[in-house]
Formats: C-alpha cells, sequence, structure tokens
C-alpha cells in the first residue's frame, strides 16, 4: 500500500506513524486503516465501564482529509448505540463538524478516547 502514495506528504508520513502507533489493541479500541486505502480507518471502541454502554462494542470509520493533521477528521459510527446517529458523521470536537476546535497535535488515538469519553453524555 505506501507505494500508492507520496512518502513526502506531511499527511501521509503522520498517518503511517499512528497506524504503526495503533497496531497493537487496547482494552478500549482498536483502529487501523483499509489494505486499500490509508485515509479510511475502520476502530472499535469498548463502551465505557459503569455506563449504559459498559460491555458493548462499536464499530466506526474515520476519513482523513487530505491535509491531516491540520485538518480534523470525519468520524462514521456505524453500530446502534443510542448516542450517536448511525451512519453519520457525528458532531464533535474532534470531528470534522468543528474544525475551529480542531488541534494538529490531537491524533486517532485522540479522537477514540473522545468517542468512548463522550459516550455517556447528552447530546444537544
Amino acid at each position: 500500500m505506501e507505494s500508492q502514495y507520496n512518502l513526502r506528504s506531511p499527511a501521509v508520513k503522520r498517518i503511517m506513524r499512528e497506524a504503526q502507533e495503533l497496531r497493537e489493541p487496547t482494552e478500549e479500541y482498536f483502529a487501523q486503516p483499509l489494505e486499500d486505502n490509508l485515509f479510511e480507518w475502520h476502530f472499535t471502541v469498548r463502551g465505557p465501564p459503569d455506563t449504559e454502554f459498559e460491555g458493548g462494542l462499536y464499530h466506526g470509520r474515520v476519513i482523513l482529509p487530505p491535509e491531516y493533521p491540520m485538518k480534523p477528521p470525519s468520524i462514521i459510527l456505524l453500530t446502534p448505540n443510542g448516542r450517536f446517529e448511525t451512519n453519520k458523521k457525528i458532531c464533535l470536537s474532534i470531528s470534522g463538524h468543528h474544525p475551529e476546535s480542531w488541534q494538529p497535535s490531537w491524533s486517532l488515538r485522540t479522537a477514540l478516547l473522545a468517542i468512548i469519553g463522550f459516550m455517556p453524555t447528552h447530546g444537544s
């Protein structure tokens, strides 16, 4: 897959570094890029403990813009979860819905932990 991307691109370098860092799953999440598209990732997060989501596994997609990490990812949850609409881009400060609040120092790990953290909160 690497040969199809410009390895000098800041976005590609960053995404490949994050892919290496996220290679091993944790108790809370697992994420990896598609085999044929470095800019689309699939992830699974575990529902946070001591909440109505505990024990649940929630699958989703992350679409990274070509300008990543200068622009935020779009995040779509695919598993019905009662918090975020399925198959629609979620609206969080770490997502493409709020580019004004995105920080380039944030990563996919940051986004996954934010999803877990926001699950038990009530949306507006």
